[in-house]
């Protein structure tokens, strides 16, 4: 496994370990106005979901994926539409669907190459999981952060 698709794993295991911690923890705001570690999860979850249903079938070669949706809306879908799911459950959700999106995106052969929406830089399958590389160690700092 290359070192980017080893490193996207590894927010799947900082995040199962969240699995051992009380719920009522994992329901308090990381600090004032911020998202709980329980909103942080379905946040990852959401996109990867977004990702596997619409972005990695789209993947071949030359292919124009679509853009992606307006951020702050998404989010808000995300955390609205997992309201009302445990944050246990919500963390066996972003696992299935990591798990997943890691098996699939895997097999797109390396020399594709395709663009997002308007932009015309080509992307493979490793470089596009790139991009989450850093959102994701954001996430899973602030996480820790709070549970510290």
């Amino acid at each position: 496994m290359s070192k980017t698709f080893q490193q996207f794993a590894e927010t799947l295991n900082a995040v199962q370990m969240l699995s051992n911690k009380d719920e009522s923890i994992l329901l308090e705001p990381i600090g004032e106005g911020k998202w709980s570690q329980k909103e942080i999860i379905a946040h990852l979850y959401y996109w990867d979901k977004f990702n596997l249903e619409v972005m990695v079938p789209k993947m071949s070669d030359g292919a124009n994926l679509p853009q992606f949706p307006d951020h702050d809306e998404y989010n808000k879908l995300a955390i609205d539409t997992l309201e009302k799911y445990t944050v246990h459950t919500i963390i066996q959700y972003f696992v299935e669907t990591r798990n997943e999106l890691l098996q699939k995106i895997k097999n797109v052969p390396s020399d594709i190459k395709f663009t997002i929406g308007k932009g015309k830089r080509q992307y493979s399958a490793e470089s596009f999981i790139k991009m989450f590389l850093k959102h994701d160690a954001h996430h899973i700092e602030q996480i820790n952060g709070k549970l510290k």
